[in-house]
């Protein structure tokens, strides 16, 4: 299944219907033109689009935006902190878009060093996509796919802001920190890899 997330609603799109707000089955192309009307027009907060032929309703999905590919990482420290932007008042992991050329992980590793001021992170492991939507100032819709990664963090913290992205902090943040100040003030999507990333640690 996938979880986009529309305006911090989330939209889920899969094999057999869950048990959401709405729920609608696949018919067509339309079908998602409805559910994403719903998401950005009503007070409609979840919304399932259900049908046999998943790989058929992601590749329809996908039409209706320009897509745009970004990576980035969670940071652990030999504490098991996790470092943290704060961008435009929000908290955030560092990420960023994919230059052409690059793979995932070399741009991860690289975003991630541009954005916090950090050298030498170590890449482990895949964690898994997230998908958000928002709008450009034309108008254009985009379905932004970021790929995120396992990443640790052992040398000096030379960690500093990237200003001119915006970024006005660098922090590093226990599970309580995590809990009690960025969950509040993230965004979902962002709460959700990290969840992710803390179950399978777990295991």
């Amino acid at each position: 299944m996938y979880k986009v997330f529309v305006n911090e609603k989330k939209l889920l799109l899969s094999k057999q219907s869950e048990n959401l707000e709405k729920t609608l089955r696949y018919e067509n192309v339309t079908s998602l033109e409805i559910a994403l009307d719903l998401l950005e027009n009503t007070s409609v907060k979840e919304l399932n689009v259900f049908g046999e032929n998943l790989n058929e309703i992601w590749a329809e999905f996908q039409k209706l935006f320009r897509i745009i590919e970004a990576a980035g990482g969670i940071v652990s420290n030999p504490d098991q902190d996790i470092l943290f932007i704060r961008r435009l008042g929000k908290w955030d992991l560092p990420k960023g878009k994919m230059e052409k050329g690059e793979s995932r992980e070399e741009s991860a590793v690289r975003e991630i060093e541009e954005e916090t001021g950090l050298k030498d992170v170590e890449l482990k492991k895949f964690i898994n996509t997230t998908y958000h939507i928002y709008v450009e100032r034309n108008g254009e819709k985009i379905l932004k796919c970021t790929h995120w990664f396992d990443m640790s963090f052992k040398g000096e913290d030379t960690s500093k802001p990237q200003i001119e992205e915006g970024i006005t902090e660098v922090a590093w943040k226990n599970v309580s920190q995590i809990e009690s100040e960025v969950f509040p003030n993230t965004f979902r999507n962002i709460e959700l890899i990290i969840k992710e990333f803390w179950s399978s640690s777990i295991k």
